[in-house]
């Protein structure tokens, strides 16, 4: 067996949580980059706006989106999406490869102002989100998916904050998928291979 079939094997062995199915792109983003911590502003702010754009639809209807979201939003640059004006929510009202959704489109030019605004009075959104779990991952031991909760303490409150400075599409739910993402929490289950990658990943960054 070549190298290339015996690695392609011994991936498809990994045990995983149930929600990647099969996709290859899904599983990629499962094993790459979700729980992974994340403290980059940029990073971050690009997450939080897709994150509002998948709101109703599932994370893999935006995931294969990405791409075409990163151009149509200036690679996700808050400076620049925070001085967009009508002519640009026209020009993504007729962007196909993104969600044409008018309130999300208008709400990810209000976050980026916001994100700016939080950026200013705490240096870094970074220290202004992670604050919420006291800028130390959540390592949660969950047995199945259907554990997971929908929301916690944690992401009312970061929902509630968020809220305050004028971001919308930013309720419990999609803040508490939002920090499952960026790794404020492991949520990966005990039997899959990377809950125990990034419960070591963050013993070693703290």
């Amino acid at each position: 067996m070549g190298a290339g079939l015996a690695k392609e094997s011994m991936n498809k062995m990994k045990k995983r949580c149930e929600w990647t199915g099969s996709d290859e792109q899904y599983v990629e983003y499962h094993d790459c980059e979700w729980g992974v911590p994340v403290h980059d502003d940029h990073d971050l702010f690009e997450k939080l706006i897709l994150d509002g754009a998948q709101a109703g639809l599932s994370w893999l209807t935006i995931l294969r989106r990405r791409e075409n979201y990163r151009r149509a939003f200036d690679m996700f640059d808050a400076e620049k999406i925070a001085a967009y004006s009508k002519p640009d929510v026209q020009r993504l009202l007729a962007d196909a490869g993104i969600i044409r959704n008018r309130l999300k489109i208008e709400a990810a030019i209000g976050n980026a102002r916001g994100f700016l605004k939080i950026r200013e009075k705490f240096g870094t959104f970074d220290s202004f989100v992670w604050r919420f779990v006291d800028h130390v991952t959540v390592q949660n031991s969950w047995r199945s998916i259907a554990e997971l909760p929908a929301n916690t303490t944690q992401s009312d409150m970061m929902s509630k904050e968020l809220k305050k400075w004028g971001f919308r599409f930013v309720g419990s739910t999609i803040c508490y998928a939002y920090m499952q993402a960026v790794g404020m929490v492991n949520d990966h289950v005990v039997t899959c291979f990377r809950h125990d990658e990034l419960k070591r990943l963050a013993r070693n960054h703290y």
